[in-house]
C-alpha cells in the first residue's frame, strides 16, 4: 500500500466540520484481499494496537472494529482505524473519526480527524510502513514508532496551559487561530479579537515583562511599594558571590538574574564551597547572578488574573519514595514513565531531571544516585519546587489569608501585569504575612496554570475560564459578524453589494473576493482570493468590524472553511458547473460542496437560499439555522410556506423588493432605483440584490440603509469591476463581465438583448477545466446569441492543449447553425478584443468575457486615447 496524495483541511470541510486529513491510497494487488486472508495480519496489528479493541466501528458497539476484522475487511479501513488509536495514543483523545471510501479500482480516499496536523501526518507515515510489514509477515514495533513521533511533535503541540484556553475559547464559541507552532493564540475576529501566548495577552506592557524578567530589578520595584522582599545583591563573579554571602549571611538562594522554570536556582546554599558551586550553576544561565537571604518557609504559587487571585498551589520539590530496592536513579526513572509526567510542558507534570542541581542537592544531602532508600523513605531531589523541573503541586485556593490575597495583587499591580505569577515564601500560607513573616521571592510574567488545573493534591481550578472572562469581559463581544457567499454565478456582486450596505452603517469591512482582498474599500492584494487563506488575513485584521467573504468551491475542496462559523451563510444558486473536477461529476454533489456554507452557520443566524433555484430543497435540509428565502416570484411555494410558517422572504411585488413576514410586506425599494440592474434589464442582478438584501437583513440592518446601499451600487471598475461594466467607445459600446459558465453566458446574453444596439459581437471563452459537453454549450449560446463571434482562449489552459477550448467552443457554434463567415478564432485574448475593437461598427455593442481584466481594460483605454488622439488630430487639420 502506498499514499499517492495527502490533502489537509484547516477548517471544517465537505467531510466533517472537525479538522481532518485525507490520504489517497493506492492498495494495489491487496485491492480484493481482506486482512484476515493476509497471513498473520490481524494478530500482529492487535498485538501492535491492543486499544483497536474498545472500537465501535460502524457496528456501533466496542469491539465492533475487531468483528470487522474477523469477518475479513480491507486495508483503507484498517489504515482508518490505526490513524485514529496512534493519535488516541499521543494523547488527542478527542479523534474520533474517520472513513475510507473506494474512489476507483484500488484507490481509496482515507479520511481521519486530527488535532495536530503534524501529528496525523507522522502517524500515518509509520501506519503505513506497519502496515506494509505486517502484509510481508514481518514485526514492526509500533510503541516505538509513537515515541519517536512524540519526540517530534514535543515542540509543536499545545501544553497544557495554551490547550486549556484553547479548549474553553472553543467551549463558548470563539473561534480561535493559532498563529505559528509557538503557544500563540488568536481569540475571536477582526477588531474583537484578543491574541494570548500561553498566558500573556496582548494588554501586559513589555516593559511590564521586562521588569518581571530582571529579578534584581524586580526587587527593587515591590520593595518601593513597601511590599516584603528578600534581602539581595547582584553579583558577577566569584568574589563578590563570596563578599554578598557572607554579608546576607548563610543559607541564602542563588539564582541566575535573567531565567525561568527555575533553571539554575540553587536553594538553601550555607557555605562558600555550596555557593561557589551554585554560582558557577546560575552563571551558565546568566554572566549577571543574585544572592538573596533565604527565607524560611513553604513555596506557594498565587495566581493573579485582572487584579483578582483565582488560585493558589503550594509547590512541593520533587522526589522519590523508595522501595527497598532500586537505587534513586532507577526510581526517578520509573516515576518519568508516569503517563502524566512528559517533556518540558506537554503535560500535567514535567519528567524530574537529573542534572548537576540534582546531584549537587543530593551530594549535599550525603546521597548519590546510586542511593538505595529503604522502603517508604521519601526522597527529596532539589531546593526548588517548580513544576517545570519536576516538582508537584497542593491545591490552596480556599486557605489563602485575605492579607496575602492583597499583598500578591499589589506585587502584580507594582510590575504592571495583568497575569502574574507571585513567588510567594511563607510558613502558612492561611496566616497573613504581615504577623507570620515571608517575602515575595518573584513575579512571573506568562505564569504556567497547569499546576493549578492539574493539582496532584486537592481541587483543579478552571484557571483557562477566568483568563477568558477577564479578556472578554462582555460574553457577546467574542468576534466580528462573518457573512460567506457561494454559489455558481452571482457571488461576487452580491458580496460586493453586501460589503458595500454595510460600509454605510461606518463600519471596516473586510472583503474577499474574486478580483482581490479589500479593507474599507482598498485593495490589499488582486487575484482570486476566495479561499481559506485570504479569508484568513481578513479575520487577523485588527481593523475589521465585519467580514463579507466570498467563498468558492475550489478552497472548499481543497482546504475547508478559512473561518469557524458564519453569522449568515448565502448560497446565491447552483447550476453545472466544475464538474469533473476534485471528483464532483453531478448537480448533487456540488450542490453537496456548497451547502458546507450554510451549514456552517450559528445557530442563531441565518442561512439566505434562492427558492427558484432547482437545488432549494437539498440545501435547504443541510440547514440548522434560521433560512431567508428569496424569488423573483411571490407566488413561489417555498416562499409562501415559509412565511406562512413565520419565516422571513425577499421578494418581488409591483417592481419593487420585499420583505416579509407573517405579519407584514414591506417594499424596500423599486428595482428600477437599483444601478445594478441596468433599469431592470439585468434580472441576475435583480437576484443578487436579493440575496444581499436577505443577508442583511439577516445582521439586523434597518431598511433605510439597505435601500441607500442598492441605490449608490453601480456598476462600474470602482464597485463592481469586471461585472457587466459598460463602456462607451466612439459610436458603439463594450460590455465587460466575468461570463466562464453555461448560466453565466445565458444571463450576460439575455441581458445584452433588452439593449439597444445594431449589432451583437461576442469575444468568448471558456476555462479549460470545464466539461467538453459544457464549453460546446457555451459555444451553442453564444451562436444562437452573437451576430458576430471572436473565439479566444485563456492563458492559462488547465490542462487542455492549445486550441482545444476553441475548437470545442466552434462545435457549439456551428451546431447553432451558425456560418463560418460570422465568427473567427484568435486565441489570444488581447488580440481578440484589438481585432474586435477595430472592427466595430456604429451601434454595435461588443460582450467581452475576459480572464485578465486589468489587461483587457487597458487594451479598451488604450483604444480610446487612440479614437481620441486621431479625432483630436483631424480637428485641427
Amino acid at each position: 500500500m502506498k499514499i499517492i496524495e495527502t490533502r489537509v483541511y484547516t477548517g471544517r470541510n465537505i467531510y466533517s466540520h472537525k479538522l481532518c486529513v485525507r490520504f489517497t491510497v493506492d492498495v494495489e494487488d491487496k485491492a480484493d484481499t481482506p486482512t484476515k486472508d493476509i497471513k498473520g495480519f490481524n494478530k500482529k496489528l492487535v498485538n501492535a494496537l491492543p486499544g483497536l479493541k474498545k472500537h465501535k466501528c460502524s457496528l456501533g458497539f466496542e469491539g465492533g472494529f475487531l468483528e470487522r476484522l474477523e469477518e475479513g475487511t480491507y486495508l483503507p479501513h484498517v489504515f482508518e482505524h490505526m490513524l485514529i488509536e496512534m493519535q488516541n495514543l499521543l494523547g488527542f483523545t478527542e479523534v474520533r473519526y474517520g472513513k475510507a471510501r473506494c474512489v476507483k479500482g484500488s484507490i481509496y480516499h482515507v479520511i481521519c480527524q486530527y488535532e495536530l496536523k503534524e501529528a496525523a501526518l507522522l502517524c500515518a507515515e509509520y501506519a503505513l510502513n506497519c502496515v506494509n510489514a505486517f502484509i510481508e509477515d514481518k514485526e514492526f514495533d509500533l510503541n516505538d514508532a509513537i515515541g519517536n513521533i512524540e519526540r517530534q511533535i514535543v515542540n509543536i503541540r499545545l501544553g497544557p496551559s495554551t490547550k486549556g484556553i484553547y479548549d474553553e475559547a472553543v467551549k463558548r464559541g470563539i473561534p480561535v487561530i493559532r498563529l505559528g507552532n509557538e503557544s500563540m493564540l488568536q481569540l475571536g475576529y477582526g477588531k474583537k479579537q484578543k491574541r494570548i501566548e500561553a498566558t500573556l495577552t496582548e494588554n501586559t506592557s513589555c516593559i511590564a515583562v521586562d521588569i518581571s524578567c530582571d529579578k534584581s530589578l524586580t526587587r527593587e520595584v515591590l520593595k518601593s511599594a513597601c511590599l516584603p522582599v528578600a534581602d539581595g545583591e547582584c553579583v558577577e563573579n566569584i568574589d563578590e558571590v563570596l563578599i554578598s554571602c557572607r554579608k546576607i549571611g548563610y543559607p541564602v538562594v542563588i539564582k541566575p538574574m535573567y531565567g525561568s522554570k527555575g533553571s539554575g536556582v540553587t536553594v538553601g546554599v550555607k557555605d562558600d564551597k555550596s555557593a561557589i558551586e551554585a554560582y558557577k550553576i546560575a552563571s551558565k544561565i546568566n554572566r549577571k547572578v543574585l544572592i538573596e537571604r533565604y527565607i524560611e518557609g513553604r513555596d506557594y504559587r498565587v495566581l493573579v488574573v485582572g487584579k483578582k487571585v483565582i488560585a493558589v498551589s503550594l509547590r512541593i520539590p520533587p522526589y522519590v519514595t523508595g522501595d527497598g530496592e532500586s537505587n534513586i536513579l532507577e526510581l526517578i526513572e520509573k516515576e518519568n514513565e508516569n503517563p502524566k509526567r512528559g517533556y518540558d510542558h506537554e503535560k500535567p507534570l514535567t519528567k524530574i531531571p537529573i542534572d548537576d542541581i540534582t546531584i549537587n542537592y543530593l551530594k549535599n544531602k550525603g546521597l548519590s544516585l546510586c542511593h538505595v532508600p529503604k522502603k517508604g523513605e521519601r526522597i527529596t531531589l532539589r531546593f526548588n519546587a517548580n513544576i517545570s523541573t519536576g516538582g508537584v503541586a497542593k491545591d490552596c485556593t480556599d486557605i489563602i489569608h485575605p492579607d496575602n490575597i492583597e499583598i500578591a495583587i499589589r506585587a502584580a499591580e507594582a510590575v504592571g501585569l495583568d497575569v502574574a505569577g507571585i513567588d510567594i515564601c511563607t510558613k502558612d500560607i492561611s496566616k497573613s504575612m504581615k504577623t507570620n513573616s515571608g517575602a515575595i521571592l518573584e513575579v512571573n510574567a506568562a505564569p504556567g496554570i497547569r499546576m493549578h488545573m492539574y493539582p496532584s493534591l486537592g481541587k483543579g481550578r478552571d484557571v483557562p475560564s477566568y483568563i477568558l472572562d477577564y479578556l472578554f469581559p462582555s460574553k457577546s463581544e467574542y468576534s466580528i459578524p462573518v457573512i460567506s457567499v457561494t454559489g455558481t454565478n452571482g457571488k461576487t456582486t452580491t458580496t460586493r453589494l453586501i460589503a458595500h450596505i454595510m460600509s454605510l452603517k461606518g463600519l471596516c469591512v473586510g472583503m474577499t473576493t474574486t478580483s482581490g482582498i479589500y479593507i474599507n474599500d482598498k485593495c490589499i492584494i488582486k487575484g482570486d482570493t476566495t479561499g481559506p487563506d485570504s479569508a484568513k488575513t481578513i479575520l487577523m485584521d485588527k481593523r475589521v468590524d465585519i467580514a463579507v467573504l466570498e467563498t468558492a468551491r475550489g478552497g472548499i475542496v481543497r482546504r475547508g472553511l478559512g473561518y469557524d462559523l458564519a453569522d449568515v451563510g448565502v448560497i446565491t444558486n447552483i447550476s453545472e458547473d466544475h464538474l469533473g473536477i476534485d471528483g464532483i461529476n453531478t448537480m448533487e454533489e456540488l450542490a453537496d460542496v456548497k451547502s458546507l456554507v450554510v451549514e456552517a452557520v450559528k445557530d442563531y443566524g441565518y442561512a439566505v437560499l434562492n427558492a427558484d433555484d432547482e437545488s432549494v430543497n437539498l440545501l435547504s435540509q443541510r440547514v440548522k439555522c434560521n433560512i431567508i428565502y428569496f424569488s423573483k416570484s411571490e407566488d413561489n411555494l417555498i416562499l409562501k410556506k415559509h412565511i406562512m410558517d413565520g419565516g422571513i422572504g425577499i421578494f418581488i411585488r409591483d417592481n419593487f423588493i420585499c420583505l416579509a413576514d407573517a405579519e407584514r410586506v414591506e417594499p424596500i425599494i423599486d428595482i428600477c432605483q437599483i444601478p445594478s440592474t441596468y433599469n431592470g434589464k439585468l434580472q441576475y442582478n435583480v437576484e443578487n440584490s436579493m440575496a444581499a438584501v436577505a443577508a442583511c437583513i439577516g445582521l439586523r440592518v434597518d431598511v433605510e440603509t439597505i435601500a441607500k446601499g442598492l441605490k449608490t451600487f453601480y456598476l462600474d471598475a470602482a464597485q463592481n469591476p469586471g461585472r457587466f461594466n459598460v463602456y462607451n467607445v466612439d459610436n458603439f459600446k463594450v460590455v465587460v463581465d466575468y461570463g466562464h459558465n453555461i448560466g453565466g453566458y445565458t444571463a450576460v446574453i439575455e441581458s445584452l438583448k433588452k439593449m439597444e444596439f445594431n449589432r451583437l459581437v461576442g469575444v468568448i471563452g471558456v476555462p479549460g477545466d470545464r466539461t467538453d459537453s459544457s464549453i460546446i454549450e457555451v459555444g451553442g449560446i453564444c451562436g444562437k446569441g452573437f451576430d458576430y463571434i471572436y473565439i479566444k482562449e485563456d492563458a492559462d489552459k488547465r490542462g487542455r492543449k492549445e486550441g482545444e477550448v476553441a475548437a470545442l467552443l466552434e462545435m457549439g457554434i456551428l451546431s447553432a447553425h451558425k456560418e463560418k463567415e460570422n465568427y473567427k478564432v484568435i486565441l489570444s485574448e488581447t488580440e481578440a478584443l484589438k481585432t474586435a475593437l477595430e472592427n466595430a461598427k456604429d451601434g454595435d455593442c461588443i460582450a467581452v468575457f475576459y480572464e485578465d481584466y486589468d489587461g483587457i481594460i487597458k487594451i479598451i483605454n488604450d483604444f480610446k486615447d487612440n479614437k481620441g488622439a486621431i479625432k483630436e488630430k483631424l480637428d485641427v487639420v
